[in-house]
């Protein structure tokens, strides 16, 4: 389901070196703290270590706390006595000491039954995920639309008066596309057929854009039997179906309240509006999401491990979807403060890939 980032510590020595070079006392103290930081948002200290069942002084503790500063597993925030882990440190602690549950049965018919609804379309689809997935993680929920490359199943051009016309392309995935064309004087129904007829032939069972890719010459060789106003349509309605702002890619970002609920200091207030301008990097969190497409489960992007977060110190656990075939579509995530909850976060994140993958790929859940 998870699976786990390589170590950022895999070339250094020392405490840093990762889990292993810590001993059972280092590892349980910073386990602690990790946990203890990831529920109360607070710099942890050592009585509150101590309190929490360690068998050693406060003192002991806080010496074994600035062996993991000094680690650059911890950090002191401000002049606070107490300890936050730094990025690195939530890195290690996620990928060799989370302990990740299950989804509870409500929440699974939760996503099942909010995702299953019927009529949806293919973005109708995703916003609804994203919807859910923020509401159950908090956080906002992320997902780009993926790059369609369905191959064609069938294309018509339907007339909607003496001057217009309906140019319609079903994909193998079930998606539809409709553009309104102007038709050129001396178009007649026959003429419709005509193209319709001639793209049918050649583009079934083609993605769009590589039949495209190669149409011109087929074009140009059949303008011998094809009239004028028919190899105009057929040019016009490629270039409808392929091209325009509608085939974009868009990102959906769903929940951005959710980010302002726990910011609280003014820092906190900073991080968020920071976190804002990040969401409007479109190409970029496309581009992040595109990552995690060739992961076999969950990734998580903790902070300065992305540029586009190393200001904001945000956190992104995200999970491909995919068809039956494991053909991978997209990916969906949430995003949010590097102190998510990972531990509730990841098993929701994996379970909804895994529904909506099912549900576009017109699979029963």
């Amino acid at each position: 389901m998870y699976a786990p980032h390589p170590s950022p510590f895999a070339n250094q020595a020392g405490p840093a070196a990762g889990l292993t070079a810590l001993d059972a006392r280092a590892r349980d103290i910073f386990r602690r703290v990790v946990e203890t930081y990831l529920e109360t948002g607070e710099p942890v200290g050592s009585r509150t270590v101590s309190r929490g069942g360690v068998q050693l002084s406060p003192a002991s503790i806080r010496n074994t706390m600035q062996d993991l500063t000094l680690a650059g597993l911890l950090a002191a925030p401000h002049t606070s006595a107490g300890r936050i882990p730094t990025h690195a440190g939530l890195r290690l602690f996620v990928d060799g000491l989370l302990e990740i549950g299950d989804i509870g049965t409500e929440e699974r018919r939760e996503i099942d039954g909010r995702l299953a609804g019927r009529g949806k379309g293919f973005e109708e689809a995703l916003d609804e995920a994203t919807s859910l997935l923020s509401g159950l993680a908090g956080g906002a929920g992320i997902v780009a639309t993926p790059i369609r490359d369905a191959g064609v199943k069938h294309v018509e051009f339907v007339a909607l008066g003496t001057d217009q016309a309906l140019a319609v392309l079903v994909g193998d995935d079930g998606s539809v596309e409709n553009r309104i064309m102007t038709l050129a004087a001396g178009v007649t129904p026959s003429t419709l057929q005509e193209a319709s007829n001639f793209l049918n032939a050649r583009l079934k069972g083609r993605p769009l854009a590589e039949a495209r890719s190669e149409m011109g010459a087929e074009l140009a060789a059949a303008r011998q039997e094809l009239n004028a106003a028919a190899a105009r349509l057929v040019e016009d309605g490629l270039a409808a179906w392929s091209g325009g702002p509608d085939r974009e890619r868009s990102l959906i970002v769903r929940g951005r309240a959710n980010l302002l609920q726990d910011a609280g200091a003014s820092e906190d207030l900073e991080r968020v509006r920071v976190l804002f301008d990040d969401l409007e990097q479109k190409e970029q969190l496309i581009g992040l999401l595109d990552g995690v497409n060739a992961a076999q489960g969950v990734r998580i992007f903790i902070g300065a491990e992305t540029r586009l977060f190393s200001l904001s110190g945000s956190a992104v656990v995200a999970a491909p979807y995919m068809t039956g075939r494991q053909r991978v579509l997209g990916a969906i995530g949430v995003i949010g403060p590097a102190r998510l909850n990972y531990a509730r976060i990841i098993p929701l994140v994996d379970y909804t890939a895994r529904v909506l993958g099912r549900i576009l790929d017109g699979q029963d859940t």
